[in-house]
């Protein structure tokens, strides 16, 4: 099934939003819960998969939603299509503040990226969404992506989410390693793995930890400053920064 060719609008900047306009009957699909407006005309309904293959039976539906559930996402998805008989617009937010990065998966090798398991935000009608699994034990163990990665197929519009500031690197048969959990997406020809590095003395005292995410080859590769675990390390009472917000130079030491 070919994608649907849908327009969209990127609004905002540290918390970005993304509003997609649809002709009459495009669809987009879309995480529960994602929606924050919607213009007369159009309709959502929940269904059970991504609507990528009309032609799926029952077995297969439940197949490939319970697989959804492993990566910790909702069993159904919502599909905003426009009845109207003019343009229409729809607009989702991402749980957390952060970037909507855009992507044409019509211009990724093989029509595929790899997004981490909570990346995924929106999509045209005609994107597939399914699970892979990371074969490499040691970024299961140990790194913030763990087995279970989100792989997108199509060749239309998708839409990941991602937190704080997104870097976008093309590396050419070359290896970068990046803080565990930073990762957002790669082209899927892109070797990932956790490995080892420094010593424990480094994790104690120099605050990087011992394991980085490695990502070796040639591709596009997306990156995110502040993922959702460093952001509620960051806001929690408990947290590293809890008394950075003193009202005086003395007064965290009294309080």
């Amino acid at each position: 099934m070919n994608s649907h060719e849908i327009d969209y609008q990127i609004k905002g900047e540290s918390i970005q939003i993304v509003e997609v306009e649809l002709d009459p009957l495009e669809t987009v699909i879309a995480e529960a819960g994602a929606m924050l407006f919607m213009e007369q005309g159009i309709m959502f309904e929940t269904k059970m998969g991504d609507g990528s293959n009309t032609n799926q039976g029952l077995f297969d539906k439940l197949l490939s939603a319970g697989s959804r559930m492993l990566t910790g996402e909702s069993l159904f998805m919502t599909h905003f299509t426009n009845r109207g008989n003019k343009k229409a617009k729809v607009g989702f937010s991402a749980p957390y503040p952060g970037t909507v990065i855009p992507v044409d998966l019509a211009k990724s090798p093989n029509n595929e990226l790899v997004v981490q398991k909570d990346g995924f935000l929106c999509a045209a009608l005609g994107t597939k969404l399914s699970i892979v699994f990371n074969r490499k034990i040691g970024s299961g163990l140990v790194g913030g992506e763990g087995f279970i990665l989100q792989k997108l197929q199509g060749d239309g519009k998708a839409f990941v989410h991602a937190g704080g500031t997104v870097i976008e690197r093309t590396l050419n048969n070359e290896t970068l390693r990046v803080d565990t959990g930073c990762v957002v997406a790669f082209e899927s020809q892109i070797d990932f793995d956790v490995e080892s590095v420094g010593s424990l003395k480094s994790m104690v005292f120099g605050g990087e930890g011992i394991f980085l995410a490695t990502l070796r080859g040639s591709g596009k590769v997306y990156l995110q400053s502040m993922p959702i675990r460093k952001l509620i390390q960051a806001i929690s009472p408990y947290g590293s920064n809890s008394r950075k917000e003193s009202g005086s130079l003395l007064g965290g030491l009294f309080e």
